[in-house]
């Protein structure tokens, strides 16, 4: 085994790095509320908005970066 550790110690060790990992990427998708609905038509460039949780509206004109 790696570094001479036994198997049922680098198998905790797994589980618990894996345990982590899905935890970790369950607690962003809490907090950022992606929103993973597929649009009919795609956005225009500078259309699109995206907003973290427990940020009030802006009312601002769009960006359109100049490419």
């Amino acid at each position: 085994m790696p570094g001479g550790v036994p198997w049922p110690a680098y198998l905790k060790m797994f589980a618990a790095s894996l345990l982590a990992m899905c935890a970790g990427a369950q607690v962003v998708h809490w907090y950022y509320r992606p929103d993973l609905t597929i649009p009919e038509i795609p956005p225009k460039p500078g259309e699109l908005k995206t907003e973290l949780l427990g940020l009030k509206e802006r009312h601002h004109e769009p960006q359109v970066s100049q490419q």
